[in-house]
């Protein structure tokens, strides 16, 4: 016999399979020698208040011997010698995409800019230890995309637009943590990702997909207002029945690429700021409201949100127990981001603190680009912040309630970023109306989170790569209601995705308009 049970326990209780058991038969109203197993459904913290409680949803298995629980496993089909589709970029969108692609019977052709993760990883070590940015090759670019070497958060609020579930149960199927099935908030970890991301690669090859590594698109092969395929930089050309373009909001040159070919862009709104890092045993005690972690609770996170004027100061990308990275893509820029490990282990928590930035925000030099003013003011500000730093990887740095209230750091702290630091007025470099914002958020929320605004902390800069000031506009209906028949855009890069799980989503919704256009 099975019955579900939702309670919420300490988080002893919760950590601690004896204990759990004994409250589980207290609920329950039996001897707890009639459980034979306790499935965990759902797991979530609520530490809203100092007697913090784990909600649990459980499946419990009463006199009886359970059955063997058995992982998600998903049959992919040989489509070597079925009809092609060119996927450009393997980043969770144009992976998902091919995953799906294959799964309706169509063949996926990958092309990506960068290598294989293995490789991709001594390009990133040559950013820390050198300074050097490969611009095909770094965090951003390369096989899985900017996500590989990431937090690898995989909640969305995008749940309206496909099956988050699966999304999940595929990672799982390629090695990723059973955990991922039951957290409210999972991850992955850099250290698993790069696995996950491999064993993908094998399952598209073993079923007759391809890849393509350093395979840079320089053109796209257009007959009327049909697209037959893609140029690379090579000369080579790739054709298919349909392109997806999945290639993140990194690629600029891939927007003026479109633009030269006539195909229409939007400018939307973006967001840009700093990346704050305090010591994570502080971010504890502020979440946990003075109590000591333990070993029951994990490293704690945090989710900050205020309004200045009418724009958006909040947090992004929060990595608890993780490091800073360098994440530009192109020589003479300056950019970080942040990432954990699975065990999100690490001394420091970081995340990004940035601002809302809407078309009509941007100064007016800047308006004269056109469709690409955001592009070019955040480029702008990437090599503002490269200067500042000697033009090296050097992150200027400033201690949080200095850069808050206006005044010079005398000393910095240690961090986790390993390019290293350097002193710097933010204000001098940063756009002032993003500096005020700033500014006014992070003190408001230092009334509001007593201890978060410290010197303990630091900010760093720049945090510019959360999303691309552009849209491609696409129908989701039928293929003659598309700008270009035959091209899809695809995930963040596309302007339709936020992150790993709603950029993979994006790319199974993709592929199955694809399935529904070209039928096998």
């Amino acid at each position: 016999m099975k019955k579900e049970l939702n309670i919420a326990v300490s988080p002893a209780e919760a950590g601690e399979q004896d204990k759990l058991k004994e409250v589980v038969a207290a609920n329950l109203k039996i001897e707890k020698e009639r459980i034979f197993q306790i499935t965990v459904v759902r797991h979530s913290i609520d530490a809203r208040n100092s007697r913090i409680r784990i909600n649990l949803s459980l499946e419990v298995t009463i006199d009886e011997v359970p059955e063997k629980i058995s992982r998600p496993h998903f049959d992919y089909p040989f489509v070597g010698n079925k009809k092609p589709v060119v996927i450009v970029g393997a980043g969770p969108a144009g992976l998902f995409a091919a995953l799906h692609l294959i799964e309706l019977g169509f063949k996926p052709i990958l092309l990506e800019r960068g290598k294989e993760v293995n490789e991709r990883k001594k390009d990133i070590a040559a950013i820390h230890s050198e300074h050097l940015i490969n611009p095909d090759s770094n965090y951003g670019y390369g096989e899985g995309g900017a996500g590989t070497f990431s937090d690898g958060k995989l909640y969305t609020r995008s749940k309206k637009r496909g099956d988050v579930r699966k999304v999940l149960e595929v990672l799982n199927f390629h090695g990723a943590q059973d955990e991922i099935l039951v957290e409210a908030h999972p991850h992955i970890g850099t250290n698993v990702l790069p696995k996950v991301i491999g064993a993908i690669r094998e399952t598209i090859e073993r079923s007759g997909g391809t890849y393509h590594f350093n395979s840079r698109v320089t053109d796209l092969i257009l007959e009327g207002d049909r697209i037959k395929g893609v140029v690379l930089q090579n000369g080579d050309r790739v054709e298919g029945i349909a392109v997806i373009l999945a290639t993140g909001h990194s690629a600029r040159d891939i927007y003026y690429l479109l633009q030269k070919c006539s195909i229409e862009l939007e400018a939307k709104s973006f967001a840009l700021g700093l990346r704050i890092e305090h010591p994570q045993e502080l971010i504890d005690k502020i979440q946990y409201h003075g109590t000591a972690r333990g070993k029951y609770l994990p490293p704690a996170t945090y989710t900050m949100v205020e309004q200045v004027g009418d724009r958006g100061v909040y947090s992004f990308c929060m990595c608890p127990g993780g490091v800073v990275v360098p994440a530009a893509t192109s020589p003479g820029e300056l950019v970080v981001n942040g990432m954990s490990p699975s065990s999100r282990g690490g001394k420091f928590a970081n995340s990004g603190m940035v601002t809302e930035i809407r078309p009509e925000d941007l100064p007016k030099e800047f308006q004269r680009f056109g469709i690409f003013a955001g592009l070019e003011f955040q480029q702008a500000v990437e090599r503002n912040c490269f200067q500042a730093a000697g033009e090296s990887q050097l992150a200027p740095a400033q201690r949080l309630a200095d850069f808050a209230n206006n005044r010079k750091s005398a000393t910095l702290p240690e961090t986790s970023y390993r390019p290293g630091i350097t002193p710097s007025n933010i204000g001098a470099w940063l756009p002032g109306f993003v500096t005020n914002r700033l500014r006014e958020g992070l003190l408001k929320m230092g009334q509001k989170s007593r201890g978060y605004l410290t010197n303990e902390a630091i900010v760093m800069g720049v945090e510019s790569r959360t999303s691309s000031p552009l849209r491609i506009p696409r129908s989701d209906e039928t293929l003659e209601q598309l700008q270009v028949k035959g091209l899809f855009p695809c995930g963040e890069g596309a302007g339709y995705a936020g992150g790993i799980v709603s950029s993979a989503v994006d790319g199974e919704r993709v592929a199955e308009m694809i399935g529904q256009l070209f039928k096998p």
